[in-house]
């Protein structure tokens, strides 16, 4: 169906792709994996024709075939679904289906025909909303879910995947595979680029491995195991790291009792209208407080109001001994809170702003950390702060001044990581921390935690990756439906999470 022949494609002095040859059978699951930066969404937009290679040559049917542009790409049948929303909030389910190939008759648009192709998108994808909602009121699963919709109103015969089920729960996404497999049914060729090894075992018909910019591996998926393919992207065996990693988190809750550890932050009988309500808790000195729940029990909402984003309806809320009341972030801030925010993009980087501008932002807007005097940056003290953070996180780019939205997924999750860093929070709330990361880069996050508590930092984190909430907690928070359900130590098991976060 598709074929790749010594594609080469660089962005400065970046070499994202090298050389990659491979081919893609017509009617499968095709997975595409590799740690991030490893060049799987360079060739994914080349495919779409948001991009073109500087060499090398790609084949559509046996024929080669030059995609100019995505309008190009959507004529010949290949859609792309992101793995970040592209969708525009102020407008309707509807309209954004619809968008750029509007309905109409006489110059006028048709919305009552272009409303009837929404109804058959969404049936399709399987999200039950109104066509007249606007996307603004969306819950992040339910976006993410409308863009594959809107890649199958336009009868795609290849189907590229970024992520897709980032931001779904495991309900949203097994009706996302069924669906999938459906369309493998009908004819429809799919690209699916994900991090999560099971999914891509449970789903996909061959894998493909990237590395650097590089291919090094096209096999069936009964020809590999998981630990194949993690080798295959990093280099190197990362079992024995998970492993050191579990022993290290399990010595720590054995060595102390976590319930005579200092309380950095508790919250009392906290609300907001429609989001939650009722919800009392403490984060402890040392300690990785885990919170869990289904997408849309409250879990993110509890922590925007935490670090002053949203406003509390009731509760009460102590950093130490002292009330702790945030008129906005930048109190939070200087009272030694930081967050993670699980829409990096949208919320937790300024994407036209450079990747030093991005690391030293909090520090310089809360006055923290010597950055600045007088009104004044101190050029000096921010490069070392900045190149501390880049070296500590092994970011990969070019340099401090490139632009931040030239970095990939999860190298733009570090950034939002290590800009807090520079800050010296003593409380960090982390929501999806590992969300679109690849595994290598995943377990530098979980290291990063977890020498973080062994240091006397805070963390509440917030995860829908249940193995991450399992294997990093000392203590785990569960939510259901706006309410706490209860709480679980360090050791409990996946089947006593699921139980409160689906029966309380």
């Amino acid at each position: 169906m598709l074929s790749f022949h010594q594609i080469s494609k660089r962005f400065g002095g970046v070499r994202a792709l090298d050389d990659v040859t491979f081919d893609i059978a017509s009617n499968s699951i095709h997975a595409i994996v590799g740690e991030n930066g490893a060049g799987k969404s360079t060739l994914m937009k080349i495919v779409s024709g948001v991009h073109g290679p500087d060499s090398g040559t790609l084949a559509l049917d046996g024929h080669p075939v030059t995609i100019a542009t995505p309008r190009h790409a959507r004529a010949l049948g290949i859609a792309l679904v992101p793995q970040e929303p592209a969708l525009c909030p102020d407008l309707s389910v509807a309209e954004n289906l619809t968008l750029g190939q509007e309905p109409n008759r006489f110059g006028f648009v048709q919305r009552g025909v272009g409303r009837k192709r929404a109804v058959a998108a969404l049936r399709r994808a399987a999200l039950e909303v109104s066509p007249e909602t606007a996307v603004r009121q969306l819950s992040s699963a339910q976006r993410h879910l409308l863009q594959i919709a809107r890649a199958l109103a336009q009868d795609a015969r290849i189907l590229i995947l970024d992520e897709p089920t980032a931001a779904l729960s495991q309900g949203e996404a097994q009706t996302l595979f069924e669906r999938l497999r459906a369309l493998q049914k009908d004819g429809v060729t799919i690209l699916y680029i994900s991090h999560r090894l099971p999914e891509i075992f449970a789903l996909c018909d061959a894998v493909s491995t990237l590395r650097d910019g590089r291919h090094v591996a096209t096999q069936p998926i009964g020809e590999i195991t998981p630990e194949g393919i993690v080798a295959q992207m990093v280099g190197r065996e990362l079992q024995n790291e998970e492993q050191e990693t579990a022993a290290q988190i399990a010595a720590m809750a054995r060595s102390s009792d976590s319930s005579e550890k200092f309380p950095r932050l508790r919250v009392e009988n906290l609300n907001r209208a429609g989001r939650f309500r009722d919800v009392s808790f403490e984060v402890r000195e040392g300690e990785i407080v885990g919170l869990a729940g289904l997408v849309g029990s409250g879990r993110s909402e509890v922590a925007r109001c935490i670090f002053g984003v949203d406003a509390l309806d009731g509760g009460r809320m102590w950093l130490g001994d002292k009330p702790y009341a945030p008129r906005g972030p930048r109190d939070a801030i200087r009272a030694g809170l930081a967050l993670v925010p699980e829409d990096r993009r949208g919320q937790g980087l300024v994407m036209s702003l450079s990747v030093r501008e991005n690391l030293s932002l909090p520090s310089l807007a809360a006055g923290l950390s010597g950055l600045s005097g007088g009104g004044v940056v101190r050029r000096s003290a921010e490069r070392e702060e900045v190149q501390a953070r880049i070296g500590d996180l092994a970011i990969k780019t070019v340099g401090s001044e490139a632009a931040v939205n030239t970095l990939s997924g999860g190298n733009a999750q570090k950034v939002v990581i290590g800009k807090w860093l520079t800050a010296r929070p003593q409380l960090l709330i982390v929501d999806e921390p590992t969300q679109g990361v690849d595994v290598g880069a995943k377990a530098q996050v979980h290291r990063l935690l977890r020498d973080l508590a062994a240091r006397g930092f805070s963390v509440l984190m917030i995860s829908s990756d249940l193995p991450e909430v399992l294997h990093l907690s000392h203590r785990i928070l569960v939510m259901r439906e706006g309410r706490l359900a209860g709480e679980l130590p360090n050791g409990t098991s996946a089947e006593d999470v699921m139980h409160l976060a689906t029966l309380g």
